[in-house]
């Protein structure tokens, strides 16, 4: 488990920061990737109300300097969860999950 990592707060008040690989609004997880500006479905509607955002993380638009410390900090995340033991699990999981599938079991 990652220390927190600030990103932004929000004009209300609320935190904006990097929890175990999640961008989270308020300590509520928000999202785990980011989506470029250029390939989110309303990014018009984005672009207008937050001119300087080059990506968004669930409904929270990011500058381009924040969407490089979020996805830092998501990337250190994940590095961590890959070398622990719950990460090298997941990952044998993943394995018997896709060769039963490629032999026909679902």
């Amino acid at each position: 488990m990652t220390d927190p990592v600030l990103i932004k707060q929000t004009q209300d008040g609320r935190r904006v920061e990097v929890i175990d690989g999640w961008v989270c609004l308020g300590g509520v997880r928000e999202a785990d990737h980011l989506v470029p500006l250029l390939e989110h479905p309303n990014r018009q509607a984005v672009a207008r109300s937050v001119p300087g955002a080059t990506h968004v993380a669930g409904r929270l638009p990011l500058t381009h300097e924040e969407a490089a410390v979020a996805q830092g900090a998501m990337s250190a995340a994940q590095r961590a969860f890959d070398a622990s033991p719950a990460g090298i699990a997941q990952r044998i999981r993943l394995a018997v999950w896709q060769k039963t599938a490629a032999e026909g079991v679902e």
